[in-house]
């Protein structure tokens, strides 16, 4: 068990150099019949705009009635390639570099043939627009089985996204002689950066594992008075200090409800961890309310959070979560923040969405302090399981709501939004590819709309479906992680 994750990683590492090994560039075919409608692609490339350095968009055809594809890629200066193996269209990096370079603020166009026993289809052309901006060049995430109870394999890795390249940066039994292993989550970063970084380690050798100027240290939080250790992280973007939700959470399971859990707090407080100290200071400890979700303001300035108030039993509710769970809804709210005086300011409100019948999780500000995205749902905060989860985008300036429509879906949930470091890129995880399993997906956001998003790409496009692992709370970088997966393992058995 302990050799699963490495074994599964160099596998997919094969598979790729295999498969743009054995690229061909076949003739595209004479004789077709015409098909007015788009193709049907796995993964959904057509009408996407994509950053200018983004790895290879491979795809396959969705109809299982073919046995071929072809597919021709035309540039902006006219330049057509040629692309298809079998039923999937592999593009090789060293090429499709060529054409991103070519189509960089433009659109390449892509016509896709589909053949069965030698017969062709010719579907419409499609455009994918190749943005001026970047994205940063790596993401991580959390590998985890939706198995709710058990987490004998879980990892959090790093993605290259210029390129195929995925790294595991910690998983959870190399720390633990344990067949269950451990569960580790919310991997955190100071502003985009790896050498300031965090992540729980629970149960076997439990604590928070936190890389301070590069070096890892494994941290209890759970303090005197506290309700728990720090849950839910966001570093300062400056300062060594993290804001920190303690949270008493419940996790329960439906028969016959649409959603098939539910998670929730039955008490929550907002903490601050000063890290060059080791000391922890409270925010927010109000009996009456739950706090969590802290975020901060890209000048350090505010502290943006989720809250709603703590129910008691009245004539409009029982008092029992059991019963009453789908009452619970958040707003967003913030305070600002002395970075002198490490004080914090009264609660200002800055979205109700209980009003609306809507409820707010995981916010996250745009680099320019002008947007500030969060998944959205109808009730509580477990908006990843959520089918009527959102992801939304208000421009704080006038709080008014941006269009977001083609980044959602309208029957699976989105959640986890984030912010690229130059702000063009919003990444979400979705469940929009069959229900179960959450995958992570960028949309193009030039301050006015949130462009129709795409999946992440891979140099297998049947990647996805083979891997049944969901991609849990994806997070941009600016770098890699510098420890090794030994340099955490040392510093979790201490």
């Amino acid at each position: 068990m302990k050799y699963i994750h490495a074994l599964s990683t160099l596998l997919m590492m094969v598979i790729g150099v295999i498969l743009q090994g054995c690229t061909s560039h076949p003739s595209v075919p004479q004789a077709f019949t015409p098909c007015d409608t788009l193709p049907a692609i796995y993964p959904d490339y057509t009408e996407v705009t994509v950053p200018s350095n983004i790895a290879p968009l491979n795809f396959m055809l969705s109809d299982t009635l073919f046995d071929a594809c072809v597919a021709t890629i035309t540039t902006p200066d006219g330049e057509e390639r040629t692309y298809g193996e079998g039923t999937k269209v592999i593009i090789p990096e060293d090429e499709w570099n060529q054409i991103l370079t070519a189509s960089v603020g433009k659109s390449m166009q892509v016509v896709v043939y589909a053949g069965q026993d030698g017969q062709w289809k010719r579907y419409n052309p499609f455009q994918v627009h190749v943005a001026k901006d970047a994205v940063d060049p790596y993401i991580s995430y959390r590998l985890i089985q939706p198995a709710y109870g058990l987490y004998d394999k879980m990892n959090i890795s790093q993605r290259k996204l210029t390129s195929f390249d995925e790294s595991v940066i910690f998983n959870n039994q190399v720390a633990c002689d344990q067949k269950q292993g451990q569960c580790i989550n919310c991997h955190s970063y100071q502003n985009y950066t790896t050498s300031n970084m965090l992540f729980h380690v629970r149960v076997t050798n439990g604590g928070t594992v936190i890389v301070s100027d590069g070096q890892p240290r494994k941290v209890d939080l759970k303090r005197e008075g506290l309700i728990s250790a720090g849950v839910y992280p966001a570093w300062h973007p400056t300062l060594p200090l993290i804001a920190f939700s303690t949270d008493k959470t419940h996790q329960w399971f439906h028969t016959s409800d649409i959603n098939k859990i539910e998670v929730f707090d039955d008490a929550s407080d907002l903490i601050l961890y000063d890290v060059k100290n080791d000391k922890v200071t409270t925010i927010c400890a109000d009996t009456t309310r739950l706090e969590v979700f802290p975020t901060w303001s890209p000048d350090g300035s505010c502290l943006y959070y989720c809250s709603c108030t703590r129910w008691e039993p009245d004539s409009t509710n029982s008092g029992d979560y059991r019963l009453d769970y789908k009452s619970l809804r958040y707003n967003l709210y913030r305070r600002t923040f002395d970075s002198k005086t490490l004080k914090f300011g009264p609660e200002e409100i800055v979205y109700q969405a209980d009003s609306l019948g809507r409820s707010v999780s995981l916010p996250r500000i745009s680099p320019d302090g002008c947007f500030i995205t969060f998944a959205e749902g109808d009730y509580g905060y477990f908006n990843i399981w959520h089918k009527e989860s959102d992801v939304r985008v208000l421009h704080l300036p006038t709080g008014t709501f941006v269009d977001t429509q083609e980044m959602n879906t309208p029957l699976y949930a989105e959640s986890y939004p984030s912010f690229s470091s130059n702000g063009r890129w919003i990444m979400c995880a979705s469940r929009r590819d069959d229900g179960n399993y959450s995958r992570v997906y960028l949309s193009y956001f030039d301050g006015k709309k949130a462009h129709k998003a795409f999946l992440l790409p891979q140099a297998d496009p049947e990647h996805n479906i083979i891997r049944l692992l969901s991609y849990n709370r994806p997070e941009f970088m600016t770098e890699p992680v510098q420890c090794t997966l030994e340099d955490f393992a040392n510093a979790v058995k201490k």
